[in-house]
């Protein structure tokens, strides 16, 4: 009796496998569980690596929403606001830029930092004192002025390219790259003195409110 199970067992156990093999393949078995686990895994898109262009037309926006921000905050009746008129004892604020002056002086600058960037002509009346044309008088027309010269720092800036950045644009003695880097310093530098003005005034900067302001 013990003779015949046997090989009946033996029978029973290669049966079962060549089923298995026959349902369940080695190969498609082992190219499902891949093709699975491939699937489950996510697949990350190659970045394009960031241009000079863009690296500071990024620093040139970043700049620019600061000074709009803050030169729209202040009132248009407060405009030409001077520390001067506020007589502080001790303080020498005589002759000191308003603060509509202020926002003619940095986008006069802008045009005059960064207009050689990309060939353009100054604006009208724009004089040698830095301050911008005086017949800008209203807080519409300087924010046009303002903004006028940010779009132009922003064709500045699409013009940068690895293999000019380090030319110097016309006659001018620094390279594109320091023109164009220079026009964000300045503007951050007259945006310290913009807040002041505003704080002076009562009015807290933009960039300094909570929601709840």
């Amino acid at each position: 009796m013990g003779r015949i199970r046997l090989p009946l067992f033996v029978a029973a156990v290669i049966t079962g496998a060549f089923v298995t093999a026959l349902i369940f393949p080695a190969g498609r078995f082992r190219l499902a569980s891949y093709t699975a686990a491939a699937t489950a895994i996510p697949v990350q898109q190659p970045q394009s690596a960031p241009t000079i262009a863009a690296v500071v037309d990024r620093d040139i926006s970043a700049v620019e929403k600061q000074l709009v921000d803050v030169a729209e905050a202040m009132p248009e009746d407060k405009f030409n606001f001077s520390p001067e008129t506020l007589s502080i004892p001790g303080s020498d604020y005589k002759g000191v830029r308003s603060f509509a002056v202020e926002v003619k002086h940095v986008a006069a600058s802008n045009w005059f930092i960064w207009s050689p960037l990309t060939g353009e002509k100054l604006p009208e009346g724009m004089g040698n004192d830095g301050n911008g044309p005086e017949n800008l008088k209203t807080k519409t027309e300087i924010m046009k002025f303002l903004k006028d010269s940010f779009a132009l720092g922003h064709r500045a800036a699409a013009r940068l390219t690895t293999e000019n950045m380090l030319q110097a644009p016309g006659n001018s003695k620094s390279t594109r790259l320091r023109l164009a880097e220079f026009g964000v310093a300045h503007a951050y530098n007259h945006y310290g003195q913009m807040v002041e003005y505003l704080r002076m005034n009562g009015i807290i900067p933009p960039a300094s409110r909570t929601k709840s302001d």
